[in-house]
């Protein structure tokens, strides 16, 4: 699953960096060239989305976020992939709508991947569990953004999401810094983690194999 994000991401930033190349020296730059530029841009974002839920999906805790991460980073990138590529913008607002949602919960999801991965002492705990708390608080209201215009014409609303904001940044800037800190392994649990993983990646390669 990683290698296959991981070429696609390698795959899409050549394109784009071709099409960037040939629009410089040719000086052409219709509306072909945009879609593919567009489209290979969406890959991109794909690619990065699914590469950051890659290492939470090979552990056992991690997986239940990690999986609807790959899920909705494929379903959101397809979306706008087909967005880009057809003539005429659909009339009903739930389309667009529903692709914003998918690519806000990917990108939720694949946040939410990176941050499960650290392992606080029980005294650090607390910064990990208020980055859940404020990361559902700020979807819920980006949501709210998406869906109600009414949220709008709220001065609160605006406050609320950038308080927000930089709680979520502030302790996703934390939260690691607190897992250097914490030595809450012993040398038998780590080599039990590494048993784990190897065990996750030999089933991977059998599954391959088959």
């Amino acid at each position: 699953m990683k290698r296959l994000f991981l070429f696609s991401l390698i795959a899409s930033v050549a394109l784009c960096a071709v099409i960037g190349i040939a629009v410089i020296i040719l000086g052409n730059f219709g509306e072909l060239e945009q879609k593919i530029l567009l489209t290979t841009f969406t890959v991109t974002c794909m690619s990065i989305l699914g590469l950051a839920c890659g290492p939470a999906y090979e552990t056992e805790r991690g997986r239940i976020v990690a999986t609807p991460g790959i899920v909705l980073a494929v379903t959101a990138g397809a979306a706008w992939m087909f967005l880009i590529w057809v003539n005429s913008m659909p009339e009903s607002q739930l389309i667009p709508k529903g692709i914003m949602t998918a690519t806000l919960l990917a990108i939720v999801f694949a946040h939410l991947s990176l941050v499960v991965l650290a392992k606080l002492e029980k005294r650090f705990l607390w910064a990990q569990y208020l980055l859940y708390v404020c990361v559902a608080a700020l979807t819920g209201l980006l949501l709210s953004l998406i869906w109600f215009t009414d949220t709008f014409e709220s001065d609160v609303t605006f406050r609320a999401l950038g308080v927000l904001s930089i709680l979520v940044a502030a302790l996703t800037i934390s939260v690691p810094v607190l897992h250097k800190l914490s030595d809450t392994q012993t040398d038998e649990a780590k080599i039990d983690d590494e048993i784990e993983r190897l065990r996750a990646r030999i089933a991977e390669l059998e599954a391959r194999k088959q």
